[in-house]
């Protein structure tokens, strides 16, 4: 028995960005209805993946690194969140930020909607091609890093 389904394509720039967009495209649909922004959900995620507390210049960078996006832009996501009382400075050391008890709640949130989504998403495929997928794009993203560097040999 043969099937008329079209063969999966190779994996290159297109292929990659298009999953991307489509994929960005449904997290903002989440972090619209929460009156979020995609580069302060980002941002969001950035203070906690630096272990929940973090200097303003350390989260600007993270936040650059990640989205290859200019200082001044991130310097203004960080002063927005911050007066929207989303990060606060850390008590224990106001010379850096922490999510304030809103803006866990928010993360926490969005993530958890967006959780949902990924899994059906990402239902099915085996986990064998999701590790192969993720060396691939990892190895993908350290290349365009040392481009973007000038480190490329």
């Amino acid at each position: 028995m043969t099937t008329n389904a079209p063969a999966a394509p190779t994996a290159n720039g297109r292929v990659i960005a298009l999953a991307h967009y489509a994929s960005r495209a449904v997290l903002e649909s989440v972090l619209t209805r929460h009156g979020l922004a995609f580069h302060e959900s980002v941002t969001l995620k950035a203070v906690t993946l630096a272990g929940g507390s973090v200097t303003p210049d350390r989260l600007v960078a993270d936040v650059i690194n990640s989205l290859k996006t200019e200082e001044p832009a991130v310097r203004e996501v960080v002063d927005g969140l911050t007066a929207a009382k989303l990060l606060e400075p850390d008590p224990a050391d106001p010379a850096r930020l922490r999510l304030s008890p809103a803006g866990q709640d928010l993360l926490d949130t969005t993530s958890t909607e967006t959780a949902e989504i990924s899994a059906r998403l990402y239902a099915g495929i085996p986990a064998e091609d999701l590790e192969v997928a993720g060396r691939v794009l990892h190895l993908v993203t350290e290349r365009a890093n040392a481009e973007l560097a000038g480190t490329t040999g």
